[in-house]
């Protein structure tokens, strides 16, 4: 059973649990974003509208909801977790059912908190608007994921008729009851297709041929809208024999944003890393980690070399940064910028190859870079390749107090040498 399971976790539910804490390239939207898209390819969906202020919350209350006795009150972060999350103002669980009377109190408690999950790391994330639904009489949980899977070369649809907790949990306890279809990406998903899935969920009361056609509008949406996942935790089925999409996680591709305008205009930069937004508007490529060195890196591989390499010497990388190819001079001096308002960097460590990227421009960024952030934490640069020679003399000659090596592992062992001093 564990070998079923490790397979599955490994290969194919990257989709839960731990798809948060991976600072991958793909938008990320809000619960509600997501609803109202799901909403546009006619999957069944809870009525619901999102508020950012108090004024706002009980206007959707006298307006949307004027029959409702009970609410639905959902904190919206871009994290995981948040039913059993904890505001930093002490307020218990980011998610609330209450009496219509109440929702303006509890939802004045939430707006503008800052809600800790498993998921946020011990900052937690502000809560900036808040989720109101209508209160569904669940008969039936179960899971419902679509997600990119590389052993199929395809969409793979993966479900189980048990839902409401996390995916990894639900493979630990029922292992046989999830079921995984892979999609021709060609033909697209066919009655057959979709039948096996509804077949595996064993809705309890849900119309079968309305359940297949709500799995084929999924996988439409999913198709579409360029997804790399969709996942749906709780798919429940109501009193009224509905299937309904309770809660709703997805992801863009980064690549689709050129087609995909109306969707990308959804991100929410004040839900991500600073330091992240930072560096794709100058087009680099950053994933902040939580090491002491800062690396600054030309090419994915040999950024990553890097980073193994300092892990080698008994150091710890504090990002992954790649300037690409091609860096113009600001963009180095914007690399540093960013490097340097990591409070955790008390090294960094330049490895440079230059190929198309010459040496010569990476060496004035550095220098230019140093001047205007005024840099108080030891650098380490190695350059080879294109005008190497000119590189090294504009370092020298700029007065500064660098520390050059000679290759990778001369550059690493002074990057962990730096540090400790």
């Amino acid at each position: 059973m564990r070998g079923l399971v490790k397979k599955l976790v490994s290969r194919s539910l990257s989709v839960a649990g731990k798809w948060q804490n991976q600072q991958l390239r793909r938008l990320n939207i809000h619960e509600y974003q997501g609803a109202e898209l799901m909403g546009k390819y006619g999957v069944n969906v809870p009525k619901g509208v999102a508020v950012s202020s108090l004024d706002q919350v009980k206007k959707a209350i006298d307006q949307v909801f004027p029959n409702e006795s009970e609410l639905v009150v959902k904190s919206q972060i871009l994290a995981g977790g948040r039913g059993l999350g904890t505001f930093k103002s002490g307020l218990q669980g980011g998610v609330h059912i209450v009496n219509r009377d109440h929702a303006q109190d509890i939802a004045g408690n939430m707006l503008g908190q800052v809600l800790v999950t498993k998921q946020t790391g011990p900052q937690g994330k502000v809560v900036s608007k808040v989720y109101l639904c209508e209160k569904l009489s669940l008969v039936n949980e179960m899971y419902f994921s679509i997600i990119l899977d590389r052993k199929s070369a395809g969409p793979l649809i993966i479900a189980c008729k048990k839902g409401g907790t996390s995916i990894e949990d639900l493979a630990d306890k029922f292992p046989d009851m999830i079921i995984k279809v892979p999609i021709d990406v060609f033909a697209g998903i066919t009655d057959e297709d979709a039948a096996k899935v509804v077949d595996g969920l064993a809705p309890k009361a849900a119309d079968r041929k309305d359940s297949i056609e709500q799995v084929k509008k999924l996988y439409e949406l999913f198709r579409k809208t360029d997804c790399t996942m969709l996942e749906i935790n709780p798919l429940a089925e109501t009193s009224t024999n509905q299937l309904v999409a309770a809660d709703a996680k997805l992801n863009f591709d980064d690549n689709a944003a050129f087609r995909q305008k109306e969707i990308f205009a959804l991100r929410d930069p004040t839900q991500e890393d600073p330091r992240e937004v930072a560096a794709a508007k100058v087009d680099l490529n950053y994933i902040g980690l939580d090491g002491e060195i800062g690396c600054m890196v030309n090419g994915a591989g040999l950024a990553m070399a890097t980073m193994d390499i300092i892990k080698l010497h008994g150091g710890t990388p504090a990002n992954f940064l790649d300037v690409g190819g091609n860096a113009s001079e600001h963009q180095v001096v914007e690399a540093f910028k960013i490097l340097t308002s990591d409070d955790k960097v008390k090294a960094i460590l330049v490895n440079i190859f230059g190929g198309i990227m010459k040496c010569d421009v990476i060496a004035s960024g550095i220098v230019n870079a140093a001047k205007e952030v005024s840099l108080k934490v030891p650098v380490v640069v190695r350059l080879e390749g294109t005008n190497v020679e000119q590189g090294k003399r504009i370092l020298k000659e700029s007065g500064m107090k660098l520390i050059t090596a000679d290759d990778l592992d001369d550059a690493a062992e002074k990057a962990v040498k730096a540090l400790a001093n």
